[in-house]
């Protein structure tokens, strides 16, 4: 050992060819050369990591705010036509109410005529109330989406060519939705 090697040892220095650069993580005021890398590299992870949830919580959010909608759209849609086989097994009453009325004008007296068509009037009203609306269907334009044609006859005047002349069975709407088709006759 020579002199500086034994004055270096007295003031408490290590002897240089004694230190290991790698592993001065025990000294005070040292840092290990490795952690700076170590941090950066976790740093790093966790940004991707973050970014990597963002984007999850983001498109689960979206699915849910869409799932939100399709549901209330739904429900909307079923309570509006909740009671549609109901009043479609009642259109044939309606029918046969239309019918009566049409009698009753020819026939009977004033009191029964009155009462009946209060009657009529009623379930028409009621049926109304529901979001039931006829179809007009008389003398406008012959559309498949919404007349079932019966048949074809010749048209009384040219401009009732291609429209419907005769309606044998009215067509209705529920809440803007058709029910029944009108069956037509169609000037041809």
């Amino acid at each position: 050992m020579t002199e500086k090697d034994k004055e270096m040892q007295a003031n408490g220095q290590p002897d240089p060819n004694e230190i290991d650069i790698n592993s001065d993580e025990n000294q005070s005021g040292s840092t290990h050369l490795n952690d700076a890398v170590q941090e950066e590299a976790e740093l790093e992870k966790a940004k991707s990591d973050l970014e990597e949830l963002k984007k999850k919580y983001l498109l689960l959010s979206a699915d849910f705010d869409n799932y939100k909608k399709r549901n209330a759209k739904e429900r909307i849609e079923l309570i509006s036509t909740a009671n549609r086989e109901v009043i479609t097994a009642l259109l044939d009453v309606l029918d046969d109410t239309d019918r009566a009325s049409q009698q009753l004008e020819t026939a009977g007296s004033e009191a029964v005529k009155d009462g009946v068509s209060l009657v009529f009037n009623k379930l028409r009203n009621i049926l109304s109330n529901k979001g039931l609306k006829p179809m007009e269907s008389l003398h406008q334009e012959f559309d498949a989406d919404l007349h079932e044609a019966i048949t074809e006859i010749p048209a009384p005047t040219p401009d009732l060519v291609g429209k419907v002349v005769d309606e044998l069975q009215k067509g209705y709407y529920l809440n803007d939705k058709i029910i029944r088709h009108a069956r037509v006759v169609v000037g041809k």
